[in-house]
């Protein structure tokens, strides 16, 4: 079984469809963190994340996730919905208290026929050193903590391990 993964992308009506095919993980959070902020900065306020082929993710793409979700809650206006979570998924968000920040399932979800989608590339940061994969984990743990005061106790030894290695860097 191939360990591949990859998140594919597409617009339709304004809203940024986000797939993702394989594990969600640290290892394609800075693709979709770029992708994202480019699209926020375009004007898009509603995302659709599509965990149909995603088995599991980790928690710095769950940070990610909540990262989007917590700048379309800045900026005031906006949606992240995750559609077609297995049980494993569905248990993960809500143990990071993430349901309270994302919508989860269909429920009054726009029609909308399956838009084009294309892979996400790999940004030119992204993948190029540890130093870029830190931040983005970084990142990516603050927006869990900042998503939910509780997950501080969960992720207090991985924030201050990123930080050091990051001081270091």
């Amino acid at each position: 079984m191939s360990n591949q993964s990859s998140i594919l992308v597409g617009c339709d009506n304004k809203i940024v469809w986000v797939r993702v095919e394989g594990k969600g993980s640290f290892l394609n959070s800075s693709g979709l963190k770029e992708f994202a902020r480019e699209m926020i900065n375009r004007g898009h306020r509603e995302f659709i994340i599509d965990l149909a082929n995603c088995p599991v993710m980790d928690s710095t793409f769950m940070g990610t996730l909540a990262g989007i979700a917590l700048r379309l809650r800045e900026i005031g206006q906006g949606t992240l919905r995750v559609i077609h979570l297995n049980d494993r998924n569905s248990d993960l968000l809500s143990n990071l208290g993430l349901n309270q920040l994302f919508v989860l399932g269909m429920d009054n979800m726009p029609p909308s026929d399956d838009p084009q989608t294309e892979p996400i590339e790999p940004s030119a940061t992204a993948g190029s050193g540890r130093v870029e994969q830190a931040q983005t984990m970084l990142e990516a743990h603050e927006a869990l903590v900042k998503a939910s005061a509780e997950n501080l106790t969960k992720f207090k030894d991985v924030l201050e391990y990123l930080k050091q290695d990051l001081a270091h860097s």
